[in-house]
């Protein structure tokens, strides 16, 4: 069961970071960023210790909102955010053709909450890698919970060196995840080399789309903010990613951004000019007192010094989202299906 209570969040603030040095955390997190100054070679350069610091700082605070599965969703009319969630998860499944039996890999698992999914709708074993050794260790007591730690498990490794031989998995997929990578080729290489020839990779890659203007300000803005609050070296085009995984040795068998024909914003549960009860947490009102109970939470000494920035860069991150989606400048959901050859 996802943490859901005030105690439940407050105990999780700060992953596996001592919680006396949450706030230097903070502050070593935010200066990589373009909003306050950082440049991105440097986010490039230090990846992995930006990125790591960014779970151990956000993942109670996803958890507490968002539940397992900390990703957008394509959504239709009359869909609850969770069952969207659940049906964007079996829509890759589908697209892989996973059959039971088989062997996935999920690169960049978060909690597992996708992966816990996938494996009951496909019956298919799924191993999670992750580099993060909170969002690890919080995964395998959920995938206990769940029954389930007999099929999946989880790796702890940088997505850019995995510890597995060539042509392992019969399946690989990613899912809002792989845009952390420095370099999105080295990433799709590794893919490529633990992925069984004439077997497929699916991807949701979040990206900047055709509309994006980087001389225009608020576009850049509005980019700065979600490389802030989302851990974010940069964030590639739709055609960059597309290049890179051809240039991996991927053959291209489908693309499409799948925001741009959902019925429903993909954004919506952010917007702050609407209100959901069975999302209520992610609403203005929910984030406002989220807020204030962070900042009481601190005050008492129950959460770490340093967790209402936490909170503030996070909203900041709902805010570029919501803009970048309505003005079509950004999307979470560019997704492609690859395949390995079966001859090199």
């Amino acid at each position: 069961m996802s943490k859901t209570g005030a105690l439940d969040l407050a105990s999780g603030l700060g992953g596996k970071i001592d919680k006396e040095g949450v706030k230097s955390a903070v502050d070593e997190y935010e200066k990589y960023h373009g909003y306050y100054g950082g440049k991105e070679e440097a986010r490039k350069f230090n990846y992995t210790d930006m990125v790591n610091k960014y779970y151990d700082l956000s993942t109670s605070f996803y958890e507490y909102g968002w539940g397992e599965s900390f990703h957008f969703a394509h959504r239709w009319n009359g869909e609850s955010l969770r069952e969207s969630i659940k049906r964007h998860e079996h829509f890759l499944a589908l697209q892989l053709e996973l059959k039971p039996g088989m062997k996935v890999l999920d690169v960049g698992c978060g909690i597992g909450g996708p992966l816990r999914e996938i494996a009951r709708f496909s019956s298919t074993s799924v191993t999670g890698l992750n580099n993060n050794d909170y969002q690890i260790t919080r995964g395998k007591e959920l995938n206990r919970l769940a029954g389930l730690s007999g099929t999946c498990d989880f790796v702890k490794a940088d997505f850019m060196n995995m510890p597995f031989s060539d042509n392992t998995f019969d399946a690989v997929y990613a899912i809002e995840a792989t845009c952390h990578a420095p370099d999105p080729v080295g990433c799709y290489k590794e893919i490529y080399r633990v992925l069984k020839p004439g077997q497929c990779f699916a991807v949701y890659e979040w990206c900047i789309t055709d509309h994006y203007d980087p001389n225009n300000a608020n576009h850049k803005r509005i980019k700065d903010e979600i490389e802030l609050g989302n851990g974010l070296p940069d964030i590639r085009s739709t055609q960059q990613c597309l290049q890179a995984v051809k240039d991996a040795g991927f053959e291209v068998i489908w693309d499409k951004d799948l925001a741009v024909d959902s019925p429903l914003p993909w954004y919506l549960p952010l917007d702050p000019s609407r209100f959901s009860l069975s999302s209520f947490r992610l609403t203005t009102v929910g984030r406002l007192v989220t807020r204030n109970m962070v900042k009481a939470l601190e005050y008492i000494g129950l959460a770490p010094e340093g967790s209402q920035r936490v909170s503030n860069f996070l909203e900041k991150a709902a805010d570029g989202l919501v803009e970048g989606g309505k003005k079509e400048i950004f999307t979470p959901m560019y997704f492609f299906v690859v395949r390995k050859p079966l001859s090199e």
